[in-house]
């Protein structure tokens, strides 16, 4: 009995400080780059205010806001422009980097409880290589145990590994190029002898926090990932999982009682310039094929909104600088204000 005491507490002295130093850095980092508590970008959202309208986006890192500040994010942005002092506004940043349209019916799950009156989906870069090797079913927060069970989302494991990845590479960028098998670019960096301990002490850290994300793990096992049905959305190949993936989330939040706003993202440049522009009509059609006449589904085209060429507006012909997301949220926020004064007039 002494030594299940011992070990008891051993285990709850060190999960709450698990839990505290992640916590600590959720405090450091949510109203920067992370995300806060539940996972999500900017402020934690609480109780809908009575008159409220809420608005959920969904995408990956250009919606995300990439590069800025979550209030210079197009989610923020597009919520000044939209605020009213009888029917406040308030946004949802729930983009994901690296994410795309498969990931937008499980985001749209796990956020139910937020309860948004508008569902904005915007994304197309990260599905540019279409239906080849199964497309993009990434779903980062699914990747964690204790959000697929909790819904908190723990940012301590990715914090301690790349802090140990700078003490043993120098830089998280030659870090990264080690990893996927690239040659690290410039001087290699030599750790000395206290650098490595150190590198292996927060290792160590880290293998006890991963350690017990798979033990919750097994109390929420992921879901197969796969879109088993795209003959639903009609779109041919090589865009058949994308726009049945837009179907489905879109079919998701009407269901629900929701509005759903399908935004295009600024034309892609160069030799991806072709790829998106049939991918964004593939998806267009889809819309006008299946939900037309329904006044709650609507397209906002942002194709033409920004140059990306404009390296005033988007530092690597993508993701948009604070200047460039500000023209794309004040694009999309005339797009948005009828919805928006839809969900009002539906109001007592």
């Amino acid at each position: 009995m002494f030594a299940a005491a011992a070990m008891l507490l051993s285990l709850t002295a060190c999960l709450l400080l698990i839990v505290g130093a992640d916590l600590y850095l959720h405090q450091r980092a949510e109203r920067s780059a992370g995300l806060n508590l539940w996972g999500y970008r900017g402020p934690l959202l609480g109780r809908k205010a009575p008159r409220e309208v809420r608005l959920a986006f969904l995408g990956g890192s250009t919606m995300f806001g990439y590069g800025v500040s979550w209030d210079q994010a197009i989610p923020a942005l597009v919520e000044h422009e939209l605020n009213a002092a009888v029917a406040p506004v308030r946004s949802a940043n729930l983009a994901l980097n690296n994410e795309g349209a498969y990931s937008f019916l499980y985001t749209l799950q796990d956020y139910d409880y937020l309860e948004p009156d508008i569902v904005v989906l915007y994304e197309g870069y990260n599905d540019l290589m279409g239906d080849e090797d199964g497309g993009n079913v990434s779903l980062l927060r699914h990747e964690s145990g204790v959000f697929r069970l909790t819904g908190y989302y723990p940012i301590l494991p990715l914090a301690l590994r790349e802090r140990a990845m700078l003490f043993r590479y120098g830089s998280l960028e030659t870090a990264y190029a080690v990893e996927r098998g690239a040659p690290p670019g410039g001087a290699v960096f030599q750790p000395g002898v206290a650098s490595r301990s150190v590198a292996a002490a927060i290792e160590t850290a880290n293998t006890v926090g991963k350690s017990v994300g798979r033990q919750l793990s097994r109390l929420s096992p992921e879901m197969p990932k796969d879109v088993a049905n795209r003959s639903e959305a009609g779109c041919a190949p090589p865009w058949s999982m994308y726009c049945q993936s837009v179907f489905r989330a879109v079919q998701f939040a009407l269901a629900r009682g929701r509005h759903v706003a399908v935004a295009s993202q600024p034309l892609a440049t160069k030799i991806r310039t072709q790829l998106h522009t049939d991918q964004q009509q593939a998806v267009i059609d889809m819309l006008g094929r299946r939900f037309a006449g329904d006044a709650r589904v609507v397209h906002v085209d942002l194709r033409g909104a920004v140059d990306l060429y404009d390296a005033g507006l988007s530092f690597d012909e993508m993701h948009l600088t604070a200047a460039g997301n500000r023209m794309a949220a004040e694009r999309m926020a005339q797009a948005l204000k009828p919805v928006v004064a839809s969900v009002r007039a539906s109001r007592p």
